[in-house]
């Protein structure tokens, strides 16, 4: 495969409600409706295996770099981070690379 992929990851702040989680996972699940260059999309919250594992990620794929640009500065996307994710988000991690 060729390509190029975004991953993030989230701890939450003290006192996010499982209603604003949930949230942002409906929210984020619209994504690939309304970008067409999201290629493949996963969202998941973690399994609880591992002490001090982030509590949510996402895994998107793009054909290329200039895919995720437009995902990364799309209006809608700009939107779900900053209604949903940044007012809950104590701590972010993210990573892209090609595949």
């Amino acid at each position: 495969m060729s390509g190029f992929r975004h991953v993030a990851m989230f701890r939450w702040a003290e006192g996010t409600t499982t209603g604003q989680q949930d949230e942002v996972a409906e929210r984020l699940g619209e994504l690939p409706g309304a970008i067409p260059e999201i290629g493949a999309y996963s969202i998941g919250v973690d399994a609880g295996v591992t002490p001090g594992a982030y509590e949510f990620v996402i895994v998107a794929d793009f054909a290329d770099r200039d895919a995720y640009l437009v995902y990364r500065d799309h209006p809608a996307h700009r939107a779900v981070v900053g209604d949903y994710i940044a007012p809950i988000a104590a701590e972010r991690a993210a990573i892209q690379y090609e595949t």
